[in-house]
């Protein structure tokens, strides 16, 4: 658990998590191949999203995968696992709406750093199992969650403890 200064405003990601995120990979012994970030890459208004802006400042291959639209339109995405539509903010190509289940909503995919559009998509698609996000992504939250729980659980509270899990 690590705190967290900047509040959440949509958009800036990179400067509430951006911190935590760094801390965390500069205690693991191995460098990660690929990051997949549950936010954007360049499907963002900046071009600049969490999965772009820490790529570029780690110097890793990074992905973007994001349950919420911050730019661009899509069309004619089919109600079925797998199913993908480009993703245009004018006549750029910033990512795809992509269908991971039937019945749920799209996420967002979009390069962040040192990967092309097709790699992108592949690998969330290839992480996915069943959920509407990928594995990876799922099971980050399940873990996060856990330690809120058990930080909830040693007493502390949003006063004592701002972290990176938003408290309800």
């Amino acid at each position: 658990v690590s705190s967290v200064d900047f509040p959440y405003i949509p958009g800036l990601l990179t400067f509430r998590e951006g911190p935590c995120i760094i801390d965390a990979l500069c205690r693991v012994k191995e460098k990660a191949d690929l990051l997949l970030f549950d936010g954007q890459g360049i499907a963002h208004p900046r071009r600049m999203g969490i999965a772009t802006h820490l790529g570029i400042y780690l110097n890793i291959s990074s992905i973007g995968c994001a349950k919420s639209k911050l730019t661009g339109d899509y069309n004619n995405l089919a109600d079925e696992a797998g199913a993908f539509a480009p993703l245009y903010d004018g006549n750029e190509l910033v990512g795809f709406a992509v269908r991971t289940k039937k019945d749920t909503r799209p996420v967002f995919v979009s390069p962040g750093n040192l990967i092309d559009f097709d790699q992108a998509l592949k690998i969330v698609l290839t992480c996915c199992r069943g959920h509407r996000i990928p594995e990876p992504l799922r099971l980050a939250h399940i873990f996060a969650n856990s330690e809120k729980q058990r930080v909830r659980e040693n007493g502390k509270n949003q006063k004592d403890c701002f972290s990176l899990f938003r408290w309800t």
